[in-house]
């Protein structure tokens, strides 16, 4: 009890500085797109944003221990656009790509293949690169057309945001009868982000600093080829929104000069391809190969 005064406290005094001059108004559907906006990317048309993070992954299975399975590095360079909708409200648009590489715990490495020690094979390791990565418009207002809670707290001026989205649906690796003896995409992706209050609500910063974790557990990465063991693989990490593209670790630049040399912008504004996932992507990869390899008929005698 004593605690939530507080909190209430806190709160009650950040209130009158949301409305301020100069400030975006929270109260208003254009105010709360706007600041969603610059967590998101700049409000600068086409300003190019960075964000990147590190971590590790770790490997869950029925009756063991967890394995510290290998690093993760990513990045995520986007953009946005302003758009309005028939009534002439604000909104706008974010364009982005992105890649997730994985790294070899003892050497810091970028991975080619990995030994997985479930099953003693080494298997080649397909990287996360997921071109585009799209979403919006956003207008800051909800189904019923009122302005959208801004959802985050503001406490001692600073303030953070989380977001849990659980993902199930059609696998494009499995068969048509999905429905019936299962093999659908299950994940759950959840987002911290987190910043100070005074750049976020200055309608004059327009990039403000913000620094994201990020943890996503799924089912194994089909390149694993755990090939239905039981368990999962999830990843914990942490990063923030660069003030620009340079200021990425030179491992990770010169990695992408190298194999990823388009992520060094993001995709047009006017990008309206379909979104790419790990999934789609391995398996265009492996029909761009004549496609996957049968499984070897195995008899118990």
């Amino acid at each position: 009890m004593f605690k939530k005064g507080l909190m209430a406290v806190a709160f009650a005094l950040a209130l009158p500085a949301l409305a301020s001059a100069g400030q975006h108004d929270l109260d208003t559907a254009e105010g709360v797109a706007k600041v969603m906006r610059k967590i998101q990317c700049s409000l600068n048309d086409g300003e190019a944003v960075t964000y990147w993070w590190k971590g590790r992954a770790f490997g869950r299975r029925m009756g063991m221990s967890d394995k510290y399975l290998f690093d993760v590095e990513g990045m995520n360079i986007r953009h946005c656009d302003t758009v309005r909708d028939e009534d002439g409200n604000y909104g706008y648009v974010l364009r982005t790509r992105e890649i997730l590489l994985y790294k070899d715990k003892r050497t810091g490495e970028y991975m080619k293949t990995w030994e997985n020690p479930y099953t003693g094979q080494d298997v080649e390791v397909i990287h996360v690169d997921n071109d585009p990565v799209n979403s919006g418009p956003s207008f800051g207002m909800g189904r019923d057309g009122k302005p959208s809670k801004f959802p985050a707290e503001m406490v001692n001026g600073r303030w953070w945001m989380t977001s849990a989205i659980p993902l199930f649906y059609t696998n494009v690796l499995s068969g048509d009868y999905q429905k019936y003896i299962g093999g659908q995409y299950r994940a759950t992706e959840m987002f911290n982000f987190m910043g100070d209050v005074e750049s976020l609500l200055d309608e004059d910063v327009a990039k403000p600093n913000v620094q994201i974790g990020w943890v996503r557990h799924s089912d194994w990465l089909p390149w694993m080829e755990m090939a239905g063991r039981d368990g999962i693989i999830y990843m914990h990490t942490a990063g923030l929104k660069l003030k620009s593209w340079d200021d990425m670790p030179d491992g990770i630049k010169k990695e992408i000069a190298e194999t990823y040399p388009k992520y060094t912008a993001p995709p047009p504004l006017d990008d309206d391809r379909e979104n790419e996932t790990s999934w789609t992507f391995f398996k265009k990869l492996m029909e761009s190969r004549g496609g996957p390899e049968p499984l070897k008929r195995e008899f118990p005698f």
